[in-house]
Formats: C-alpha cells, sequence, structure tokens
C-alpha cells in the first residue's frame, strides 16, 4: 500500500488555462492584468496590490515562487527597461529597493532574488508590461516537493501575506 498525499491548488488552474491565450493573464479583460489594475485604485485589496504611488505599484505575486514574493511595475506599460525614459527608471527602481526592504522588513528572509524577465524568450508572463520581481528566500524553502514533485508549496494565504505587507507599511517600515 502506497501512502501519498493531494495537495490542492485549484487557483493554479486560471494561470494553466491562460497560456496560450494573447498576453497569457487569466484576471486581466485585455490580457495585461497589470495594466487593469493600475487603472483601477479601488481594488488594490482584492488586486493584491500592497503599496502605489505616482508612478507604479508593489503587489503580490498570484502565482509566487515562495511565499511573499512580490511584483514591481510602473503605471504605463513598456515591454523593455529602455522603452522607458530616465525618470520611469529611476522610479522602477525606487519601487524595485522599496520592495526590497518591505519583503527584509515584514518577512526577515534570509536572502532575495531581485530580477526582471524581459521579453517571452527570457520568462515574460505579461511581455507587453516590463516588471521586476522581488522573491524572499530562506534556506531548505527548495524542499523535495520542489525536487520530486515539481510542486512549490507556499505555506500562507496570498491575502494574509497581504494584509502583513500592508501592516507593515501604515507601521511606516517603508521608511529609511
Amino acid at each position: 500500500m502506497t501512502n501519498h498525499a493531494n495537495i490542492w491548488a485549484p487557483w493554479r488552474m486560471a494561470y494553466l488555462r491562460s497560456h496560450g491565450e494573447p498576453g497569457g493573464s487569466p484576471a486581466s479583460g485585455h490580457g495585461n492584468f497589470l495594466q487593469d489594475y493600475w487603472q483601477d485604485p479601488a481594488g488594490d485589496e482584492a488586486n493584491l496590490v500592497v503599496h502605489r504611488d505616482q508612478h507604479g505599484m508593489i503587489l503580490l505575486n498570484r502565482y509566487p515562487y515562495t511565499n511573499g514574493h512580490l511584483l514591481v511595475a510602473l503605471g504605463r506599460p513598456a515591454p523593455k527597461l529602455g522603452d522607458y525614459d530616465p525618470d520611469q527608471r529611476a522610479a522602477f527602481w525606487n519601487l524595485i529597493e522599496l520592495a526590497s526592504r518591505l519583503v527584509h522588513r515584514t518577512l526577515n528572509p534570509q536572502g532575495l532574488n531581485i530580477g526582471i524577465n524581459e521579453g517571452s524568450a527570457a520568462g515574460a508572463g505579461v511581455p507587453e508590461h516590463l516588471h521586476g520581481h522581488v522573491v524572499p528566500r530562506w534556506g531548505g524553502d527548495t524542499n523535495f516537493m520542489t525536487v520530486v514533485g515539481a510542486v512549490r508549496v507556499a505555506p500562507d494565504a496570498l491575502e494574509s501575506v497581504a494584509a502583513e505587507y500592508r501592516a507593515a507599511i501604515d507601521r511606516g517600515l517603508l521608511e529609511e
């Protein structure tokens, strides 16, 4: 008799079904959920946006690599970093720095991966709207589930992590 367990992640089906669709974004009516979220500040809580300023936003990734994985995007979509002017690039990097500080001060990870996937061939899920990833890392977060089962397990609900991030911002943890 073999013992095994099922892990249910029904939210993944929307993501899987989105592959092959133009833009590939399940949350969006036009394939660019980042632009949709930018244009809907009233929906920030439902859309897991934890911070926005006049240039862009920081939001929780609905399909995280690890617990607390954040996305950073400017409000104006552009496919490449070089498509933004110097002031916009500075605003983008400022948001990346804020996201990094937020992750460190809220989740206390042992490390971070920070990166950009520019273009579909590089793995960009929304190639028409450049965005950055800030991924908290802990020793052991790549465990047997990832290696043997090709499955990642996030130990906390997205809404709970978003609430933690918002509470940290309210306490002034983004300030230097």
